[in-house]
């Protein structure tokens, strides 16, 4: 194959694929703004998320295409993996569909997994799980 088919085969890819980050492009992770304990995948875009929950301490939307696979279905695997080496223990039991919940030294966070983005909440000291 000469350079010229190479590159427009590659053009191609990158046009069909898209260049948007994703969670497979993460180059490492970086400290949340919500709590430095838990991590967010570098290239995640951060803004402020309002929420109307009592249970809730602080809150923090991150935009990142195809962090939760279609339509939010896929947790992602590698992330929570990244959670769990940062000392965090995932609640499986209390997962209730999108959220999640992870424990570490009694701070509890919740994360809320979207197609295309994902929600953390800091718990209030005062919020009790379900068991």
């Amino acid at each position: 194959m000469n350079i010229s088919k190479y590159v427009t085969c590659v053009i191609c890819l990158m046009l069909l694929f898209g260049c948007s980050p994703s969670i497979n492009d993460a180059s490492g992770y970086k400290k949340a703004g919500i709590n430095e304990e838990i991590p967010v995948p570098a290239n995640a875009q951060s803004s402020t998320d309002q929420f109307d929950n009592p249970n809730i301490k602080k809150g923090e939307e991150y935009i990142l295409k195809n962090i939760g696979g279609e339509q939010g279905l896929y947790p992602p695997k590698e992330y929570f993996e990244e959670i769990k080496n940062w000392g965090w223990e995932e609640l499986k039991s209390e997962q209730n569909g999108h959220v999640h919940f992870f424990s570490k030294e009694g701070t509890i966070i919740s994360i809320v997994i979207k197609e295309d983005y994902f929600q953390l909440y800091e718990m209030k000291e005062e919020f009790e799980l379900s068991h």
